[in-house]
């Protein structure tokens, strides 16, 4: 069953190493560790993991769950697939697969279908290119430099002319329907709102395969190689797919992951063709975006493995605002960013082939930081020579310099503008110090605080049930229930006591439950025995007691206003046996 090997695989799994492999996480207390949430955007860490436990949680965004619930969401696979997942990684031998629900099956046998339609697909370019029909790819492909050997190693093809080729070649593999779905193929929709027969997206162009991080082919880019109307747009990718989101994938990252942790940097570019000529030139640690467009995602993403990096997008107008635009996600997650621009405006790939790789790695070398790029750029766009084109010009900058998480670069970045711009630097600071104001720490006011009490029992219901501590906890619920009234904890300290055999973390079913059982847990700094218990147990009748004291002392003022003699005998006995009772505790 698929469940038994997922607790065998969840018991041997250190989650710590796994999220490691995503999350650059830092010691945080005897058990916890913490990093920058990969699942939102934040500037300062509130994503924790807890080893003992074998959970994570973000109290920024709230998610939470256990090694496979961050598996399922951060590669955006099913649970069967994340327990396969986590297994290879921990080395354990897989059994036969089975899926828990149909709907499981049929989501893993699609993604599997067409991973093998693109690996297909990618043999068959590679053939075409070898054959009459490709010459004309070769020749372009050789005019910009490349060897038989470098095509082969990133797999590039050709799409033949043909509409029909390609399905012919598929078609025995899998129905139509999934043929339409893996984005390889193009349909007309008919009269009757129904798909039209498919013919091959991909027509007369090279074609460069887009991998996903495990090398797995996921999508295509492809260049045309006629201009004109009729040869549509000089490069189409795939459309979105089960498979791609072109704004979660980073080109050659399958290539470069191991380099780009190893250099502790990456190199960041525009198209595939100039991150191959950057590969092949010997710098191994380059990526690209496929496109001008850099993406939320695609950060978090490259956060995993670094946290530097230089971007050198084409000096045209679209790369200049793509760059800016990449900066400035870059800066907000924490990255030190640096920017080439390089001489006479080329782009990396020709800049390559003229000048030679040496020159390009002294071009590399030499990267501006961020900052100083960005206080040229407002300047070549609003030359500050007059007054109203220094406000446009600080207008520029004043975004890019709030968005920087730390202070002391903050000022310095801003020191500088006012300098270079000719700008009183009071006026600069007094505009951060604004924006500064309107900071607030949301994770102080998202999550009440709860006692040492509270803690100590969420700690206590939240351990395995043969624990005597967890057992003293489950008995003195049962016993004294009506203590828990009114607690923040209450509805979560019901969940765990009926959570049965499921993990603690998966009982609570509302993020906000599962952020204050998180926070409990990680605050776990000695371990809970009953003697601990106890006195939570006692704490909270205690406080239960003062409660009722309080309430009946009102409820007898107001008994002896109304002169309801009764009352006030009835009330003083049930006053003096809870006075009784605190003087026992």
């Amino acid at each position: 069953m698929v469940s038994d090997f997922a607790q065998l695989v969840k018991q041997q799994a250190d989650i710590v190493k796994i999220i490691g492999d995503y999350v650059r996480l830092r010691k945080a207390g005897a058990q916890n560790f913490s990093g920058l949430c990969p699942f939102h955007k934040e500037k300062s860490p509130s994503f924790s993991v807890h080893a003992t436990r074998q959970f994570f949680h973000c109290f920024g965004c709230g998610v939470s769950g256990d090694v496979f619930s961050f598996i399922q969401k951060i590669e955006n696979v099913s649970f069967p697939e994340s327990v396969r997942f986590v297994a290879q990684k921990c080395g354990i031998p897989l059994p036969k697969r089975e899926f828990s629900s149909e709907e499981d099956a049929q989501e893993g046998r699609q993604r599997a279908k067409l991973l093998e339609l693109h690996e297909l697909a990618t043999t068959w370019f590679e053939e075409q290119l070898r054959s009459a029909e490709g010459a004309l790819a070769r020749e372009y492909l050789s005019g910009r430099g490349l060897k038989p050997e470098d095509i082969q190693k990133f797999r590039i093809g050709y799409a033949p002319e043909s509409f029909h080729a390609l399905r012919e070649r598929l078609q025995s593999v899998a129905d139509q329907e999934t043929l339409r779905l893996s984005g390889l193929f193009a349909f007309k929709e008919q009269e009757d709102g129904k798909p039209g027969p498919l013919y091959s997206r991909f027509r007369k162009r090279v074609t460069f395969p887009i991998a996903n991080e495990s090398g797995r082919v996921i999508a295509f880019t492809a260049r045309a190689l006629e201009a004109g109307e009729k040869s549509g747009p000089k490069y189409l990718n795939s459309p979105e797919t089960p498979l791609y989101s072109k704004g979660n994938v980073l080109f050659n990252l399958d290539k470069a992951k191991q380099v780009i942790r190893e250099q502790k940097g990456a190199v960041l570019v525009e198209g595939q063709m100039d991150c191959i000529s950057v590969y092949l030139a010997g710098v191994k640690s380059v990526i690209a975006t496929s496109g001008t467009a850099f993406t939320e995602a695609q950060v978090r993403l490259l956060s995993r493995y670094t946290t530097r990096i230089i971007v050198n997008f084409d000096p045209d107008t679209a790369g200049a605002n793509a760059a800016e635009k990449s900066i400035a996600l870059l800066t907000e997650e924490g990255f030190d960013v640096g920017v080439v621009t390089l001489e006479g405006g080329l782009d990396p790939d020709r800049y390559i082939r003229e000048h030679g790789a040496q020159a390009y790695f002294a071009a590399l070398r030499g990267a501006k930081r961020h900052t100083d790029y960005l206080v040229e750029r407002a300047r070549q766009l609003f030359p500050p020579v007059t007054a109203a084109a220094k406000i446009e010009a600080l207008n520029f900058l004043l975004p890019h310099i709030k968005r920087m998480p730390n202070r002391i670069t903050r000022d310095e970045f801003a020191a500088d503008a006012a300098q270079k711009l000719g700008i009183d630097s009071a006026l600069v600071r007094e505009e951060l110090k604004e924006a500064a104001a309107k900071r607030r720490d949301s994770l102080a006011h998202s999550i009440p605080a709860f006692s040492e009490a509270e803690k100590v029992l969420l700690q206590a219901l939240a351990g395995a049930l043969s624990e005597p501590a967890c057992q003293a906890a489950v008995a003195g619920y049962d016993a004294n229930e009506v203590h828990f009234e009114g607690l923040t904890v209450a509805p979560i300290l019901k969940q765990l006591r009926h959570r049965g055999s499921r993990d603690p973390m998966e009982a609570i079913d509302d993020p906000f439950g599962r952020g204050l059982l998180a926070r409990a847990l990680h605050e776990e700094l000695e371990a809970v025995n009953v003697e601990r218990v106890t006195a939570a147990l006692d704490t909270l009748r205690h406080r239960h007691l003062e409660r009722r004291q309080r309430e009946l002392r009102a409820a007898i003022s107001d008994a002896e206003r109304r002169a309801d003699s009764a009352s006030v005998i009835q009330l003083t006995a049930e006053k003096l046996a809870v006075d009784r009772q605190l003087r026992e505790l």
